[in-house]
């Protein structure tokens, strides 16, 4: 999956206001906690900017049905 700005802005809002759940493009994810959450946002960022990502998978329970 290619991350685009979109679901940047949509991680980014979600930490904003302090929820866990938020939606990509297709996928609906909910995170366990904050630190996850970050994570996931450093991962996007880092892919968008073009840098290689270092981390696994940032997806930790899938709640959609797409």
């Amino acid at each position: 999956m290619a991350w685009t700005q979109t679901d940047l802005d949509a991680i980014n809002a979600a930490i904003a206001v302090g929820a866990k759940r938020v939606r990509f493009q297709t996928h609906e994810v909910e995170y366990h906690s904050m630190t996850e959450l970050l994570r996931a946002r450093d991962l996007i960022k880092a892919e968008i900017e073009g840098e290689t990502s270092s981390g696994g998978p940032i997806f930790t329970e899938y709640c959609g049905g797409y």
